[in-house]
């Protein structure tokens, strides 16, 4: 801040302040305080709970008997020394005033702003406002934090019914870790398979096979259109275009999420299916970052994208705060040349990926005849590999992006292709 700000009033003043208290507010916080062991935090989060790992909320506290809620937290604000404000949201941001306003009505200034504000669950096109507050609203999920995860746990005992809405990444992923626990699942998604967006169409299918010889109920090539609560029988009843009907203890909704960037383009900075960054993750703004799910950042494997996985919030959080330290101090800031990997697991079947997993794009396939295990190369127009599924192949996600490197200046044909990675 300039001298005439320094001698203006506000509520709060901080030298660091982030916006959004995910996993990428934690990897900066974190990497913040390394760097810089006396400047002032702030973490501004809209949720009710701090930072939290996230992949644990479908995969781990459901599939391991001995996981427990508390080890997935990760930003202790004493340790850290961070002043920690959940079930806060920043209304206005004011980047040449270096001040944001908040829910609370409080001015806070800044020296340095990250924005990690994530991505929220896309809704129902039919659901209004008022749906959410009905009575047995409660039943309803769009399943993305600790505060749904809670939900979820008291509603789906052994026994219960659940409805899953959508059949890609966290719908897939719920439904199998749910099946897991002696909760009878019902799954209704769009596509006719499992995953189908990211997967060839055989092995598509082989996993839908799966979940439905799990005991899964998969409802494809349906989508829904009215979603009820019944308060007093405690049931909610889920009803698609075409006219099924189907009543469980709870619904659970994957349908996608977009990313927080409204705060950011009220505010003047640029975004573009969430907020563009620089090769050193900060906005057209001065003194003002961006970094996790909300990011539009250059790939320097894959160019321009945006990344919606925990691997990207860790390691841009981590670069996005070292830059922060560094403006401050008027050092060298660091370049985000970090492509992420994602993986997940779907009852037996487990995969490690990175890069673009479009099925739209040509594939290049190398898997065993059950399916058990093999890797997938997704090519586009020029044949550059742009991602690579590892199919219950792990430990390979370097050699996956060097392949990806490789493939910019070197024409593989197929067959070589398909043995660019053992097994």
């Amino acid at each position: 801040m300039t001298e005439q700000d320094d001698e203006r009033e506000y509520d709060q003043e901080y030298d660091y302040v982030i916006v959004g208290a995910g996993v990428a507010a934690a990897s900066a916080a974190k990497a913040i305080r390394a760097d810089d062991p006396d400047g002032t935090i702030a973490v501004f989060g809209a949720d009710p709970d701090g930072p939290y790992y996230r992949p644990d909320l479908s995969k781990t506290l459901w599939l391991d008997p001995k996981a427990v809620p508390g080890a997935g937290w990760l930003l202790d604000p004493n340790e850290t020394d961070v002043t920690l404000l959940t079930d806060t949201t920043v209304t206005s941001l004011d980047p040449g005033d270096h001040t944001l306003t908040t829910s609370t009505g409080a001015t806070v200034a800044y020296s340095q702003l990250l924005l990690a504000t994530g991505a929220a669950p896309n809704r129902l096109g039919s659901e209004s406002p008022a749906d959410a507050q009905a009575p047995g609203s409660e039943r309803i999920i769009y399943y993305r934090t600790v505060e749904t995860y809670r939900r979820l746990r008291r509603l789906a005992g052994p026994g219960s019914h659940v409805i899953v809405v959508g059949g890609g990444y966290i719908g897939g992923e719920i439904a199998s870790a749910l099946a897991q626990n002696d909760i009878h699942v019902t799954l209704v998604m769009p596509t006719e398979l499992i995953q189908q967006a990211m997967f060839p169409e055989d092995l598509a299918a082989a996993v839908t096979k799966t979940f439905v010889d799990r005991g899964v109920d998969v409802v494809g090539s349906t989508r829904v259109d009215t979603i009820v609560p019944d308060a007093e029988g405690g049931t909610v009843t889920v009803t698609s275009v075409d006219g099924k009907t189907f009543t469980g203890d709870a619904v659970v909704l994957g349908l996608g999420v977009s990313p927080n960037d409204s705060l950011a383009e009220r505010a003047g900075i640029t975004v573009d299916d969430g907020i563009v960054v620089d090769q050193r993750l900060e906005t057209n703004t001065t003194d003002v970052y961006a970094a996790g799910d909300v990011a539009n950042y250059y790939d320097s494997l894959l160019g321009r994208r945006r990344a919606e996985h925990v691997d990207q919030a860790e390691n841009s959080g981590r670069i996005a705060g070292r830059n922060m330290v560094a403006a401050r101090r008027a050092t060298e800031r660091h370049v985000y040349d970090y492509t992420p990997i994602f993986w997940s697991d779907l009852f037996d079947y487990g995969y490690e990926a990175v890069g673009d997993l479009d099925a739209r794009l040509r594939t290049v396939e190398n898997l065993k005849d059950d399916f058990t295990q093999g890797t997938v190369y997704y090519l586009d127009a020029n044949d550059q590999v742009r991602g690579v599924l590892l199919w219950n192949v792990w430990d390979s996600t370097d050699k996956a992006k060097e392949l990806i490197r490789r493939t910019e200046a070197e024409h593989l044909g197929d067959a070589e292709l398909a043995r660019a990675i053992e097994f």
